[in-house]
C-alpha cells in the first residue's frame, strides 16, 4: 500500500478524468481506472484474435470467474449470481419472470429510481396489477420514520415490493433489512435495487432476507460501464429468466444469463481486475474514506449556503444531498438548467434535483475528489444565486 498514491489529487492520475473537470457525480456513472480499462481492452483483443475459440471456450468460464470473485465480496455462492449489464436490466428480468394477477399490488416509493418506476408501471399495466407508491420522509432524520412510512403501503394484496438500498435522488441509505422483514411478514416478495450499494456499503446478501438483489459494479467497484449483477434466493431462482431468451433456455439460471447472444462482455470479464484495484487500496479503507468525505462535504456546503443536508451520517454512504440556497428555482426544470450552467460555465458535474419543493445537489465522494472541488461548487452556486437575484 505504501507504493500507492494518496487519496485526493495524487490518485486522480490513475483515472482518465480530464484536468480541470470537477467530477462530483461518481454515483451516476462511476469512473474506471486506467489499468482496468486496459484489462478490458485485453479481453476485447483476445476475442478478436480468435473469435470462435474465445466465444466457445473462454467467454462463459470468464464470466463465471467474475461472478465467483464478486460473490466473495457480497457473501453468497457464485452459482446464484448472474452477470448483467446494469441494475435496470436486472429489475426488468425479475419483473418479467414473475406472474402478476389483476389486483396484485407492487409497492414502490416516491424515491424509487425512475427507470425502475417505469418498468413496474409497464408490468402492472400489462397484468392488471396495481402500483402502490408511498412517500418516504425527506429530509430524513431517523430510520424509524422510513420504516413506518414504507410499511404503511403494505397490505394483504402486496405481491412484491421494490426497495432501494441507496436512493438515487436523495442518496439516503435505507434500512433495507427492516423493510424486507416487513414485506416478508406480509407474505410478499422483496426485490432490492442496490444499484449504488456494492463498494459503498459492506454487503452480506445471505443474511439480508431479500428474494432478489441487484447491484451495479461500474459505480463504486470501479468496473467498466456495462457491468452489474443479479442474485436470486434459492426459492425464486428456478423461475428467473433474462430479458433475452436464447440458447441457454431450460439449462438453468447460470446458463440462461451467461448466454443471451453474441455480445461484448469485456466490462464484466474485467471485473476481477476492478476488484483487484479496489483491494489494492483496501475496500474497507475506501468505503470509510468516501463516507467521511461525503459527510464533511455535505456539512461544508450546508455551511456555505446556510442550508441543510438531507440525511444524518447514519443514513449516508458515499453520497450526500445538500439543499441549495433560495433564489435558484424550485422545479426539476430549474434544477436541470442550473446543472447545465454548472457544467458549461464551471466544468462542475453534479446532479441537481427538485425535492420537497426545493433544489438539492447530490454530491459523490470518491478517492480522487478533494475539498477544493467542494469549495468550487459552493462558490459557483453562490455566484449563480447572486446573478439570479
Amino acid at each position: 500500500m505504501s507504493d500507492l498514491p494518496a487519496f485526493g489529487s495524487p490518485v486522480r492520475r490513475l483515472f482518465q478524468l480530464e484536468d480541470g473537470a470537477i467530477y462530483l457525480n461518481h454515483g451516476s456513472y462511476g469512473a474506471t481506472p486506467k489499468q482496468v480499462m486496459l484489462a478490458q481492452r485485453r479481453w476485447q483483443e483476445r476475442l478478436e484474435a480468435e473469435p470462435s475459440r474465445f466465444m466457445e471456450r473462454e467467454f462463459r468460464p470468464g464470466l463465471r470467474v467474475a461472478a465467483e470473485r464478486l460473490s466473495a465480496l457480497i457473501g453468497v455462492d457464485g452459482r446464484a449470481v448472474a452477470m448483467v449489464e446494469n441494475a435496470t436490466q436486472a429489475v426488468n428480468a425479475v419483473l418479467l419472470s414473475e406472474t402478476f394477477k389483476p389486483g396484485d399490488e407492487i409497492l414502490i416509493t416516491d424515491q424509487t429510481y425512475n427507470a425502475v418506476k417505469n418498468a413496474v408501471r409497464w408490468v402492472a399495466a400489462r397484468s392488471g396489477a396495481v402500483v402502490v407508491q408511498v412517500d418516504l420522509p425527506f429530509p430524513v432524520y431517523s430510520d424509524d420514520s422510513i420504516v413506518e412510512a414504507f410499511a404503511s403501503g403494505i397490505s394483504k394484496r402486496t405481491r412484491m415490493a421494490v426497495i432501494d438500498h441507496v436512493t438515487s435522488p436523495t442518496a439516503v441509505v435505507l434500512p433495507v433489512a427492516r423493510m424486507i422483514a416487513a414485506v416478508k411478514d406480509a407474505g410478499a416478495l422483496a426485490l432490492v435495487d442496490g444499484a449504488h450499494a456494492p463498494g459503498m456499503l459492506p454487503l452480506d446478501l445471505s443474511t439480508l432476507g431479500a428474494d432478489w438483489y441487484t447491484g451495479n459494479c461500474h459505480k463504486w467497484l470501479f468496473a467498466p460501464k456495462g457491468c452489474a449483477f443479479l442474485w436470486a434466493a434459492d426459492a425464486v431462482r428456478g423461475r428467473l429468466h433474462p430479458t433475452v431468451i436464447s440458447h441457454g433456455f431450460g439449462q438453468g439460471f447460470v446458463a440462461e444469463f451467461d448466454w443471451v447472444g453474441t455480445r461484448d462482455a469485456s466490462s464484466q470479464l474485467a471485473l476481477p481486475d476492478a476488484l483487484a484495484f479496489l483491494a489494492g487500496f483496501g475496500a474497507k479503507r475506501v468505503r470509510e474514506h468516501n463516507h467521511r468525505f461525503a459527510i464533511e462535504a455535505g456539512q461544508r456546503l450546508a455551511d456555505a449556503w446556510d442550508t441543510e443536508v438531507g440525511s444524518p451520517p447514519a443514513l449516508t454512504g458515499s453520497m450526500v444531498t445538500v439543499r441549495l440556497p433560495e433564489g435558484l428555482g424550485t422545479t426539476q426544470a430549474d434544477g436541470l438548467e442550473l446543472r447545465r450552467r454548472l457544467l458549461d460555465e464551471y466544468r462542475i458535474q453534479v446532479p441537481i434535483n427538485a425535492l420537497a419543493g426545493r433544489l438539492w445537489a447530490r454530491v459523490s465522494g470518491q478517492v480522487y475528489n478533494q475539498t477544493s472541488e467542494i469549495d468550487a461548487l459552493a462558490e459557483a452556486v453562490l455566484v449563480e444565486r447572486r446573478n439570479a437575484l
